[in-house]
């Protein structure tokens, strides 16, 4: 029998781990103050002179104070034990340890780090399903919004006019400037775009049936709804988000109120009226620019401008545009309102919200506005 002691300590009342290899095992005997902050004794299992059969762990009498450095020490003799498949015997260790230690093991089993990854073939399911979960969302939301409508058109009294008033003025009116700005520029990247074309064939003054029509048809609504999504989806989802998280929607259901009826409503009918005529005067706007870029750059007068720009624009043009723009305007209201009505009740959950609701109505704008070319191709409008 051979005994090795393997000893750091600094102190007789260090900690220490006195080792015994046997022919029926080897007994490790720890003895000495255990503590975290002081070093830790090191003790490797490839000094032993050869694998043992078994691992007995004790305590030597009169052991000072030990804190988790200890049930540490012996966690790791047992995780040895068990990866070179020897038997790992604790039953010298006092009641208390044992418990303390099976809880100590416990703890690290649960932080152990999990593989969370998935598949390509879970990660499209998870996908797929998430998409079939907002999908039936916004369907619902949809169905409780007509459901709404209808009900307000049978009782307009209790449709809330004053607040759609309100929203009218502040996603109308307080609107213009930036309408305007954006209006402008793109009839003025239009007619620069346009001219470098038709310069090559001499055809100038078709630059105003290129501005007129691609503002009238697809630019005018198009830019307008995007604007309104970053700047009225947003105020909706984050104003329906704020209420949530403070309980006023609560309270509104806790006396019988809708919300749909008493919030959604008033928001989704001033959008969906004020979207048309935004879109009109960005028309303008854009042909306003186009204008300004045919008399600086190709010396077209502001009067042919316009009699072109007349001649090539019918009615047709105009309602699709506004017909777009309608349709936009709701989808907008509806984005906001539905992503409000579904906030996490905090800071951050308003803030993602908004986010939400401006990615949501860009989608859905696109999406309509491509439903909307293949319509109105087969129509031939």
């Amino acid at each position: 029998m051979s005994r090795t002691n393997a000893n750091l300590a600094l102190s007789r009342s260090a900690a220490e781990v006195c080792v015994d290899e046997r022919a029926d095992g080897v007994v490790v005997t720890l003895s000495g103050v255990w503590k975290i902050t002081a070093a830790k004794p090191d003790w490797r299992p490839s000094r032993l002179v050869k694998k043992p059969s078994a691992l007995r762990v004790a305590i030597a009498p009169g052991i000072g104070e030990w804190d988790s450095s200890l049930l540490l020490f012996v966690h790791e003799l047992r995780s040895w034990a068990t990866v070179a498949d020897v038997a790992c015997n604790l039953d010298a260790l006092p009641e208390e340890m044992q418990t303390m230690l099976a809880q100590f093991s416990q703890a690290c089993l649960q932080a152990r780090p999990q593989d969370r990854s998935r598949n390509f073939v879970a990660a499209i399911g998870v996908a797929a399903h998430d998409v079939m979960d907002k999908t039936r969302e916004i369907a619902r939301f949809i169905g409780e919004c007509v459901y709404s409508g209808i009900h307000l058109a049978k009782n307009p009294h209790k449709f809330r006019l004053r607040d759609c008033l309100e929203e009218m003025q502040q996603c109308g009116a307080m609107s213009l400037p930036i309408v305007s700005l954006i209006g402008l520029l793109v009839g003025l990247i239009l007619a620069y775009q346009a001219a470098v074309l038709m310069r090559q064939f001499g055809a100038d003054i078709y630059v105003a049936d290129a501005v007129g029509l691609s503002m009238v048809r697809e630019m005018g609504a198009m830019m307008t709804a995007v604007v309104l999504a970053g700047r009225t989806g947003a105020a909706f989802a984050a104003t329906l988000g704020n209420m949530r998280a403070n309980d006023e929607i609560d309270a509104l259901e806790t006396l019988g109120i809708r919300p749909v009826d008493f919030l959604v409503m008033p928001k989704i009918v001033a959008l969906g009226l004020m979207m048309p005529l935004l879109a009109l005067y960005a028309n303008f706007m854009g042909i306003f620019g186009g204008m300004l870029v045919a008399q600086g750059i190709l010396d077209i007068p502001p009067s042919a401008y316009w009699i072109e720009t007349v001649s090539a624009i019918d009615l047709s043009d105009v309602m699709s545009g506004m017909i777009k723009a309608s349709a936009f305007g709701f989808l907008v209201g509806l984005s906001g309102c539905h992503r409000g009505l579904l906030a996490e009740r905090s800071a951050a959950g308003v803030g993602r919200a908004a986010t939400s609701a401006v990615v949501m109505a860009l989608v859905l704008i696109i999406l309509s506005d491509a439903f909307f070319a293949i319509a109105f191709n087969l129509l031939g409008i």
